[in-house]
């Protein structure tokens, strides 16, 4: 029997049509590549259970066939990404009186191009031409990546279908923090959280009972000082979930662990804690709204030091957020990456429309001191949030930058010891200095503040093209 007979029409090796008779588990690249290529162009039909060139029907009996499926999305999930949206379908049919499947797996096009094959800790982009899948060239990668979508993953499709009972725990999560509400499935659909043929987008996929693929993992550590390179770990948990029992888990992880304290006033005291939970709620929160989902093998940390907490989230600020250190979290406008992720998250009332989760830390950071100040540290692969232990007097502890001690400079400022820290190792340039103390570049800090740094032998300064570098003068200043 041949695939013609069970389709109902001639199918040909072609740039959108490949067959394979079994998935090949010694060559795992070679199939993989045409999955991948068909990604980067405009998607394509991948039979499996189909002899290649003759579409004689191989087929496989109905528990071969479900592990044939589990086998495919293991590797493609592993390998590929971002992963193409893909479909997978059981094609049935009886040889002599014997129920035989075969897989179709329609694979569209990826809206978020190129879609690398990762193998061998090897990176390749694969492109299907009539019927073979070759390497990309330089010019068809640099194609794919202006033509690209830029689509949240969040919002695009799986292959798996919405089933309600499925989603318990979100609706008794959903019903707990909303005075007992009922998320309908309208409320969901109108979310897109599952589309007009009842198919899951990739976020509504994260909040499913039982999930516990990598997407969600979280690593929480507990340190007895103040670096991870140097200190004892105290306490070493991961967790994989549902994305709202990620959250739990996190918030409890460190509600059990962190410090208190009482201050004592005249007539009463005062219980604090090392980190007020709202802001602690909200940080873990945003870790999970805004993290980037496309990137694969990475986590959210959640690393508690003597003197602070870290949450660090992959991927950088969306859309052209500030990189580098900001203590002005009021000032940051978060502009959502998972859109879909967000609104489940709002309607669950545990995240406000409005995005005021950073104004909620600063608000409960008001009446800290400088060395208690909660800032941004943003890269080009992830942010992270350091929210200071209130219990620990001295502040926090810039673990990149040296505690440093130096003369009293003639007619200095507040940022001195802080500028001469963050200068020690390696020259800075006045912006970044700037945006390290988290004030704006001014005429006032290069001339009045740097300027008589540099005056008094405490900064060296050294022009390269136009900008110029400061570095501390060792010789004044020297490191604790």
């Amino acid at each position: 029997m041949f695939l013609e007979e069970l389709t109902g029409f001639v199918e040909l090796e072609s740039a959108e049509f490949e067959c394979k008779a079994r998935l090949d588990r010694e060559n795992v690249l070679g199939w993989l590549k045409t999955v991948a290529g068909f990604g980067n162009v405009a998607g394509g039909t991948f039979y499996v259970g189909v002899e290649d060139g003759s579409n004689r029907l191989i087929g496989f009996e109905r528990k071969e066939a479900d592990s044939e499926r589990n086998f495919f999305n293991n590797q493609v999930n592993e390998h590929i990404s971002p992963r193409p949206p893909y479909r997978i379908q059981f094609l049935r049919y009886v040889i002599r009186d014997k129920e035989r499947f075969i897989l179709k797996i329609e694979v569209s096009e990826s809206p978020v191009k190129p879609v690398l094959v990762k193998f061998n800790n090897i990176p390749s982009i694969y492109i299907r031409r009539q019927g073979f899948t070759n390497g990309a060239t330089y010019e068809e990668i640099i194609q794919m990546s202006l033509k690209s979508q830029q689509a949240a993953f969040d919002k695009l499709p799986s292959d798996q279908k919405y089933r309600r009972e499925e989603f318990s725990y979100l609706q008794t999560y959903h019903e707990e923090h909303t005075g007992g509400k009922v998320l309908t499935d309208k409320a969901l659909a109108s979310l897109g959280f599952f589309d007009a043929d009842g198919f899951l987008a990739n976020g509504a996929v994260l909040f499913r009972d039982g999930y516990d693929g990598g997407k969600t993992l979280v690593h929480c550590s507990a340190f007895s000082g103040f670096t991870k390179g140097s200190e004892r770990i105290v306490s070493f948990k991961r967790f994989q979930g549902n994305l709202l029992e990620g959250i739990e888990y996190a918030y409890e992880y460190v509600c059990q662990r962190m410090n208190h304290s009482v201050i004592k006033k005249e007539t009463s005291h005062i219980d604090l804690d090392a980190f007020p939970k709202r802001a602690l709620f909200e940080g873990i929160v945003n870790a999970y709204a805004h993290r980037d989902y496309f990137l694969d093998g990475t986590q959210i940390q959640i690393d508690l030091f003597r003197d602070r907490l870290e949450i660090s989230s992959p991927g950088s600020f969306y859309l052209g957020a500030p990189l580098g250190r900001t203590y002005d979290l009021s000032g940051i406008i978060s502009k959502r990456r998972n859109e879909l992720i967000c609104g489940v998250l709002v309607h669950c009332d545990i995240m406000e429309a409005a995005g005021t989760g950073f104004d909620k830390i600063m608000q409960e950071y008001k009446d800290a001191d400088e060395a208690h100040r909660p800032f941004i540290s943003s890269s080009s692969d992830h942010f992270t949030l350091v929210l200071p232990d209130l219990t620990y007097l001295s502040g926090t502890k810039d673990a990149e930058y040296p505690e440093v001690i130096f003369a009293p400079v003639p007619k200095g400022t507040e940022h001195d010891g802080k500028i001469l820290s963050y200068c020690y190792k390696y020259a800075q340039k006045a912006a970044d200095i700037a945006k390290y103390l988290g004030v704006s570049d001014s005429t006032h800090l290069r001339k009045e503040i740097l300027g008589n740094l540099v005056t008094e032998g405490y900064l060296l300064s050294e022009k390269e093209g136009r900008a110029n570098y400061y570095k501390t003068n060792r010789d004044m200043v020297r490191m604790i």
